[in-house]
């Protein structure tokens, strides 16, 4: 059995016990989450749309962090500017527990 859920812009495909990051969640490890917008759920043929209205999705905080550095380089030829700036993504790492259709 899987779910398609979606959260921070992303769609994901998780089943139960699933570790998976997403985009920065307001929750502390430990904490509990419940993701409400369920795409899809497969349990012997796919279920979308009404079939899915109430269904949702609960997983545990396991950990908040940050990604790798990804170096963000700008240049123009012939005028001497050059900009050089990292960014590091935010992330929530959470484990799928239980999906209720």
């Amino acid at each position: 059995m899987y779910a398609i859920i979606a959260t921070g812009g992303k769609q994901y495909k998780v089943s139960e016990g699933d570790v998976l990051k997403v985009e920065k969640l307001d929750a502390q490890p430990g904490d509990a989450v419940t993701f409400d917008q369920v795409v899809a759920i497969s349990d012997n043929g796919l279920k979308v749309a009404g079939d899915v209205a109430n269904a949702s999705v609960t997983a545990t905080v396991v950990e908040q962090g940050r990604g790798r550095k990804v170096i963000v380089y700008k240049y123009k030829r012939k005028t001497g500017y050059h900009k050089k700036n990292g960014h590091r993504q935010a992330y929530t790492q959470v484990k799928i527990e239980k999906i209720n259709a």
